[in-house]
């Protein structure tokens, strides 16, 4: 049986990774949904930069950039971090250089990772299925917040988590998972509410910026399943399984 393991913080990667290992990258709030979203408008790849320095490089050559730091859109930058920002109207077959506080600092740590796959609530049955149909164990690397702990992503680990473990391929293997799930559980029933005490969403809330947490925590608006291309070192769309 293969197994479905939840690594809480960026920091953490290099204790959980292993060979042959899927590893799906999640920013719930809001790297993850908005690359969801870019792909589901269109786009043909996604590039992931660490440094704000980087992302201004790209843009000097002409590239369409995606850009933000501690939630707000940074000023050279085409995009912000919203999923409303990437409109069919702008995105479709462009490439996307993309930059954030946390989702895209953790696709870094992941590079020498088997697969690597964008994880969120919108796209979180794509992934289920594609993952069920795979011989490999999946490791859950969620972004979190400067490494810190956050909430939202560990929600979705314990969503995800729960539907790997019904297709009965899957179980469990640390704490880490055990603990996702239990606060999947109880979070679930009233998601919104639970997720508006989070510090994310008075972070967001703080910069007029929660229109979008609805949205983030709606499953399966956006069935794409973007994947690594370790040839051309960007986000793609995997066509088939």
């Amino acid at each position: 049986m293969n197994k479905v393991t939840v690594c809480i913080s960026p920091a953490l990667y290099p204790f959980y990774a292993q060979k042959e290992t899927i590893v799906i990258i999640v920013d719930i709030f809001r790297a993850t949904t908005s690359m969801c979203a870019a792909f589901n408008n269109g786009a043909r790849s996604i590039r992931t930069v660490a440094t704000v320095e980087e992302a201004i490089h790209y843009k000097e050559k002409g590239h369409l950039v995606a850009a933000e730091r501690n939630v707000k859109k940074c000023d050279f930058a085409d995009f912000g971090n919203s999923p409303f920002d990437f409109t069919h109207e702008k995105v479709a077959d462009k490439e996307i250089i993309f930059t954030t506080t946390n989702g895209t600092q953790a696709v870094q740590m992941a590079l020498d990772a088997d697969e690597i796959l964008i994880g969120a609530f919108s796209n979180i049955t794509t992934l289920t299925n594609y993952c069920n149909s795979k011989k490999k164990n999946v490791l859950i690397l969620c972004s979190g917040w400067n490494n810190r702990f956050c909430l939202e992503d560990t929600l979705f680990a314990g969503a995800l988590t729960e539907k790997l473990i019904k297709t009965g391929k899957f179980c469990s293997d640390s704490d880490a998972t055990l603990a996702a799930l239990e606060l999947w559980k109880i979070a679930h029933p009233d998601l919104l509410n639970y997720i508006c005490s989070t510090e994310h969403y008075e972070r967001l809330k703080s910069n007029g910026l929660e229109n979008s947490v609805e949205y983030c925590l709606t499953e399966d608006t956006t069935p794409v399943l973007p994947v690594y291309n370790k040839i051309s070192h960007t986000f793609i769309l995997k066509k088939n399984n």
